[in-house]
Formats: structure tokens, C-alpha cells, sequence
């Protein structure tokens, strides 16, 4: 019998890798991405603190559009950049969460980038 390997602890090995590379500041926080089947959020996030500073998810009440998609992930990043650019935040290090840059996690980034975020 073949056995499956499971995604999500290779996703988690991944994360925990870059993790070690990347660690968000008060001058540049770290803005993190977490994508399920169904939803995505992300999170702007001061490390040294250990604060979250911004976040945004497709599950917020006065979201409109379905959360599974490209559409809705772009939305996501253009609400957490409106945030954070509200707060004062223009730099931030991009926490791709273990997933590969591709899908609805680079059309989060490019809302964000869009939103005016720097990275």
C-alpha cells in the first residue's frame, strides 16, 4: 500500500525554513499569507514585538466576493495595504507562508503592491 505524503507538514517544513531567513521589524514588518481551499488571509506582522500590526481575510463580514479565487485574493492584498498604508506602513517583508508564489498567493502580493506596498 502507497502511502500519501502529507502536503500540509511539507508546507509547514517549508514556512519553518524560510522563517529562519526572514524576520519582520518595526521599520519592516513582515506580511504573512495563509491560503486554505476556501479562503485566504494575510497578516502584517512585527516580530521582534510578536504584534500583529494590519491583517485582512476573505472572511470578514463586509467582504463581497467568494473567497476561493484570484479575484478575491487580489481584493485581500488591496484591503491589507489600505490598512497598512492608513497605519503608516509602506515597507514590509512578503511571508509567502510555505506556498509556492504562484495562483492566489501572487495575486495577493500584486494587490498588495498595488495598494502601495513596497517590497
Amino acid at each position: 500500500m502507497v502511502s500519501r505524503k502529507d502536503s500540509n507538514a511539507a508546507r509547514l517544513k517549508r514556512h519553518a525554513r524560510v522563517r529562519g531567513k526572514i524576520s519582520g521589524t518595526a521599520e519592516t514588518p513582515r506580511l504573512c499569507v495563509y491560503r486554505s481551499n476556501a479562503n485566504i488571509s494575510a497578516q502584517i506582522i512585527d516580530d521582534v514585538k510578536g504584534v500583529t500590526l494590519v491583517s485582512a481575510s476573505s472572511l470578514e463580514k463586509d467582504f463581497k466576493l467568494s473567497g476561493g479565487n484570484k479575484e478575491s485574493a487580489k481584493e485581500v492584498g488591496k484591503m491589507i495595504a489600505e490598512r497598512a498604508v492608513a497605519k503608516g506602513i509602506t515597507n514590509v517583508v512578503f511571508d509567502r507562508g510555505g506556498y509556492l508564489y504562484h495562483g492566489r498567493v501572487s495575486e495577493l502580493a500584486e494587490g498588495a503592491r498595488e495598494g502601495g506596498l513596497k517590497f
